[in-house]
């Protein structure tokens, strides 16, 4: 399965920080990132409050690098060009194939005119959606956090993978990842991610996005998105072993959990699935 680790590090939107790391637009020590913007709804309309996620690319092709390409419109039809930060990104871009696998979470770099291009590894063939997480710096909705998506085809000879059972641990890169926390459909809940490494804790996770670890759910079935929101606080290289989050799933059943978190330099990509009561 492609959990995205390489394509998470694709180039920052235009104007905003390169990489991931801080700039003077990104939260400071000790905020909570993600708190301020939270988007709600599932993600899974291409419409919401007069802005339109709009592109030319109903399908894409297989097994290699392709451009995808989209426009955010506001309410007086026009493009939107103005985007708040929000941990260290001005847009934030997901892909995901509706049996849940080939994750890819990117940062896309925006034209002049407010054209974005999201750089997509290599796509297995299948049914897709798009996620454009991102939320205005001017106009009606000015302040508002907004999850829009659209579906892509990519032609071929479709191999689904079943999704795996619940299960409360993953391993990744040689870490194990344990999830903690019985979240309930539309409630807000606490879950804690515990990072281990050779069954030692690990204490030295360093901040990716402002944080030390980038939660995002996607819901068997429909693929509806949720962003799990941190609530750790970030003071330098040594994040872990414990970090919490802050789980409002709209739906019950089975939600596949995407963790990226960075240690040793690296960014590591952990899957899990999470059931919803």
């Amino acid at each position: 399965m492609d959990h995205g680790a390489t394509a998470s590090t694709s180039p920052a939107a235009s104007g905003s920080p390169s990489k991931d790391s801080p700039s003077k637009d990104s939260p400071s020590k000790g905020h909570l990132p993600g708190m301020d913007h939270m988007a709600g709804g599932d993600g899974l309309a291409s419409t919401e409050d007069g802005y339109r996620l709009g592109s030319p690319n109903a399908t894409l092709a297989a097994g290699e690098r392709t451009a995808y390409r989209f426009t955010v419109t506001g309410p007086d039809a026009k493009p939107v060009t103005a985007f708040a930060v929000d941990q260290t990104k001005r847009m934030h871009f997901y892909a995901i194939r509706t049996d849940l696998t080939g994750f890819q979470h990117l940062h896309p770099t925006m034209a002049a005119d407010g054209t974005w291009t999201a750089d997509l590894s290599a796509l297995a063939p299948g049914s897709w959606r798009m996620f454009a997480s991102f939320t205005p710096d001017g106009g009606a909705g000015k302040g508002t956090a907004f999850v829009l998506s659209r579906a892509v085809t990519v032609p071929g000879t479709e191999k689904r993978t079943p999704v795996p059972a619940a299960a409360a641990r993953a391993r990744v890169d040689g870490y194990t990842v344990t999830v903690q926390g019985e979240p309930m459909a539309g409630m807000s809940h606490p879950l804690t991610v515990t990072v281990t490494k050779d069954g030692r804790p690990v204490t030295t996770l360093q901040p990716y996005l402002d944080t030390y670890a980038h939660l995002t759910a996607f819901h068997e079935g429909d693929t509806a998105f949720a962003h799990l929101h941190p609530t750790t606080r970030v003071d330098g290289d040594h994040g872990g072993p414990k970090l919490a989050f802050d789980a409002d799933l709209p739906t019950a059943g089975n939600w596949r959990l995407f963790l990226q978190f960075r240690a040793g330099g690296e960014l590591h990509t952990a899957a899990l699935t999470l059931q919803v009561g």
